[in-house]
């Protein structure tokens, strides 16, 4: 199977460099994305929107032959989302890593500090502490080394979806720095960032308890999940 994997805010292709040898390993061919903007701390990112973000994967959906995979990880959900609304007859399956689909008219997160047309990552005091499980200071480190400010539109932008196919496409949700019960919590009761969740036919949860960033503190099994996904 072709697996695209969308990293979050901030990272670019090489942060699935520890999920990739897994993958391979169990026979898939993994296309990691450096998403427009986050090719260099000096790229011009003040001008690129979430739907550039969106039409860099369909683009790759466009360039492979048969059914691809999509794996995302956080903000990476929304453009995972829209990109099955774009191509639902390529996608067989997604894969919410700490992540979830963003519905229509929704945005990542505009209350994330920007400047200048980007979001610089923030402090690690920014986060909340369940978000930062198993996070040691090396591996904090990795992750600053290679952070990237994104484009602030990435974020903010609305999420524009018109096919209801999209609800077709099976997903898994591998919970992280929540549970499987939280979410269909927020399900039951409203809550705008998971209503898209309860809109989808087939859902699959999958506990990997860690913090947010799953792909550095737990990667091997990170892996073993997605292939088990697939």
């Amino acid at each position: 199977m072709d697996v695209i994997l969308i990293p979050g805010l901030w990272l670019d292709g090489s942060s699935w460099n520890a999920v990739t040898p897994g993958l391979e390993a169990a026979g898939h061919r993994v296309h990691p994305l450096t998403l427009p903007g986050l090719e260099s701390p000096d790229a011009d990112r003040a001008p690129i929107s979430l739907r550039d973000h969106v039409d860099a994967v369909v683009a790759r959906i466009d360039a492979l032959d048969g059914p691809v995979v999509l794996v995302a990880h956080s903000a990476g959900g929304a453009v995972a989302h829209a990109a099955v609304d774009a191509r639902p007859h390529r996608v067989a399956r997604v894969v919410y890593t700490a992540s979830e689909p963003v519905a229509d008219g929704e945005c990542v997160n505009d209350e994330l500090p920007s400047a200048n047309g980007e979001i610089p990552m923030p402090d690690w005091s920014f986060w909340d502490a369940d978000m930062l499980v198993d996070l040691d200071e090396e591996l904090r480190r990795s992750i600053l080394d290679r952070a990237v400010p994104s484009p602030a539109r990435a974020a903010t932008d609305r999420q524009t979806l018109s096919d209801e196919r999209r609800y077709d496409v099976p997903i898994t949700i591998v919970t992280c720095d929540y549970t499987e019960d939280m979410m269909r919590g927020w399900i039951t009761e409203g809550y705008p960032s998971a209503a898209e969740v309860g809109r989808i036919r087939d859902v699959e949860f999958v506990a990997l308890p860690t913090g947010h960033w799953p792909q550095f503190s737990r990667p091997a099994d990170l892996a073993r999940v997605i292939a088990d996904a697939i």
